[in-house]
């Protein structure tokens, strides 16, 4: 595997942890599964265009 499909997958499993709905992060709000989320979406292009 290649480090890009590593870091895909560690953020998406960071993504499933900072969902609001979980009782650890209730009171996070959004905001960091947001900014997780953006960073596998730059993440994700970065891997489609070979740049990673």
């Amino acid at each position: 595997m290649s480090l890009g499909t590593i870091l895909v997958i560690v953020l998406i499993l960071i993504l499933l942890g900072v969902i609001p709905t979980w009782g650890h992060s209730r009171a996070w709000g959004y905001g960091p599964s947001g900014i997780v989320g953006l960073i596998l979406i730059i993440l994700l292009i970065l891997l489609l265009l070979g740049k990673l």
